[in-house]
């Protein structure tokens, strides 16, 4: 085995080793190889480019609503959080890295009620909180570093054996890290968005409509082990199964008057 090859094993031994160490809020074990001031750094300045290259809502009770769901959401998990509606007609939305949320005016004709898109707000507060972002970018970088170390061994086997070694792992890494790695990242949001909504005195129950909405909308899909998402069935079943747990916090938000009317 050359220098080469042993530097690049050397290294990427060091790089698991630092990713055993990290966990998710849920206890998952995750990879951070990122610092939080370099992540919200990078969301600030990709914010800031989406709302350059995007038409911004001028609708004012429409931005208003949103901001308001938006702020009884995260005053419960605390932090400052800029809230900007954008004009598209796709049912989604996103929050960044650095406490930056957009909404597309679309989700509006989906999420039915209040609760509804608090179901959608929570869950993607919950990717910044469980810092999504950051493993995402590190798998991409340790994926990276993997392929450099089988570019390297294949190559010393001529470049017919390089190709086909460089094929296979690209396709292995899509369909059995990024891809499922993503949907680990869908569900965990989904049960912490939950618990959010439920703390900011949204009900829970309503997320549960939130998805057959969505499902309602149809379209085509592809097979759930081929998406990022998991499947609308997966993801109300997972969310029926976790409303008991949280229901409580929603009843002692209600109690302790957190009952937001946007």
């Amino acid at each position: 085995m050359n220098s080469k090859i042993k530097y690049w094993l050397v290294a990427c031994v060091a790089v698991v080793v630092v990713v055993g160490c990290a966990t998710s809020p849920t206890g998952r074990k995750t990879i951070k190889l990122m610092g939080a001031e370099q992540m919200n750094a990078m969301g600030a300045e990709a914010y800031a480019q989406i709302k350059q290259e995007q038409t911004i809502s001028k609708n004012a009770q429409a931005t208003r609503y949103v901001a308001c769901v938006a702020r009884s959401i995260t005053s419960v998990v605390g932090g400052e959080w800029e809230v900007t509606l954008f004009e598209d007609e796709s049912a989604n939305a996103f929050a960044l890295p650095g406490g930056k949320i957009g909404v597309h005016t679309g989700l509006l004709d989906v999420a039915k009620n209040q609760s509804q898109l608090a179901a959608v707000i929570g869950h993607e507060v919950g990717h910044v909180l469980a810092e999504h972002s950051n493993e995402r970018a590190s798998a991409s970088t340790l994926t990276n570093l993997g392929m450099t170390v089988v570019d390297a061994v294949a190559g010393a086997y001529g470049p017919a054996t390089q190709q086909t070694a460089m094929s296979l792992l690209g396709l292995g890494t899509q369909v059995g890290l990024l891809l499922p790695f993503s949907r680990a990242h869908e569900s965990e949001a989904d049960i912490m968005g939950l618990a959010i909504m439920a703390k900011g005195g949204f009900d829970p129950r309503e997320s549960v409509s939130l998805w057959q909405n969505m499902a309602s909308q149809g379209g085509g899909a592809p097979p759930e082990f081929m998406s990022t998402h998991p499947s609308h069935a997966t993801r109300i079943a997972d969310l029926q199964a976790h409303i008991p747990e949280v229901m409580p916090e929603y009843q002692a938000a209600q109690r302790a008057g957190r009952k937001p009317s946007c």
